[in-house]
């Protein structure tokens, strides 16, 4: 089951500020396996099968560095097509000593790290639907010990060559400064809330288990970064019919946010102000 495709409406391509372009170049492309799809000089447009955008990396001419316990950008989170795929990236991170965490979530089985700004970033598979657990309009999430072992075998000695073609943002993670309004907020946009943990809740379109994560785990009333500090710029979400995505901005505008009309879509932000582009 496809949750990254029309009927519903998921997450997109995530525009990160950097420090040093350069540096950040390399780790996405030699650690992550990014290919370039597009590049200038303060900004490089990041893919996995040479067509699709995933990942903008910008540095723009007054950044400064991350800044600790603010909203912005938890982790983003790319979605392998396969189990054995991610059985490649563990022994190929492994080879390169990245710090790594890693969590068997009952519906997925992920790994974690940073980029060298500190920005998150989770690349996971997804279990077959029929092993997530479903009570009462929620699904079962757990962070276990990861099986890495068994993960490895099952790519069976297969070189790692980079992300593969059917690479996608998965979901994206955000820290927001408070979380019923967030999810007010997010409910306007078109997405439920599908399983709830300790200052933090989960919500999706179609029943995934889920396109945005949402926690206050930098602290209630958290301060927005400055404009121009390493983080997150924005990020997207795409919908699957003008009509879908119309409805979307007179709920959000009831809500009492500001959009605005950019190239391509429409550019708005949560009450935590994270920015986020709306597409079809």
């Amino acid at each position: 089951m496809n949750f990254h495709k029309a009927p519903h409406t998921y997450t997109g391509e995530v525009h990160l500020n950097v420090l040093d372009l350069d540096r950040s170049v390399r780790f996405y492309q030699e650690i992550i396996g990014f290919k370039i799809l597009k590049e200038a000089s303060d900004k490089i447009v990041l893919t996995a099968d040479g067509e699709t955008p995933l990942l903008i990396i910008e540095q723009p001419e007054n950044v400064t560095a991350k800044e600790p316990r603010r909203t912005g950008l938890y982790h983003f989170a790319l979605l392998l097509p396969t189990r054995s795929d991610l059985g490649k990236v563990i022994v190929h991170l492994a080879k390169n000593n990245i710090p790594l965490g890693a969590s068997d979530h009952k519906v997925s089985e992920a790994l974690y790290l940073s980029d060298p700004d500190g920005n998150g970033i989770e690349i996971y598979a997804d279990r077959a639907v029929n092993y997530w657990e479903w009570n009462n309009g929620n699904v079962s999430m757990s962070t276990d010990p990861l099986d890495a072992e068994s993960i490895v075998a099952e790519s069976a000695g297969q070189a790692w060559e980079g992300l593969p073609d059917g690479t996608i943002m998965g979901h994206i993670h955000l820290h927001v400064a408070d979380l019923p309004e967030a999810e007010t907020f997010y409910k306007a946009l078109g997405f439920e809330v599908v399983s709830q943990y300790p200052q933090a809740l989960f919500m999706s379109t179609g029943k995934y288990h889920h396109h945005i994560g949402l926690n206050t785990w930098n602290g209630v009333d958290a301060s927005r970064p400055s404009k121009d500090s390493v983080g997150l710029q924005s990020f997207t979400l795409v919908y699957p019919t003008e009509a879908v995505l119309n409805e979307a901005i007179v709920k959000v505008e009831a809500f009492g946010a500001t959009v605005e009309s950019i190239e391509g879509g429409f550019m708005t932000e949560d009450p935590s102000g994270n920015r986020i582009v709306l597409r079809v």
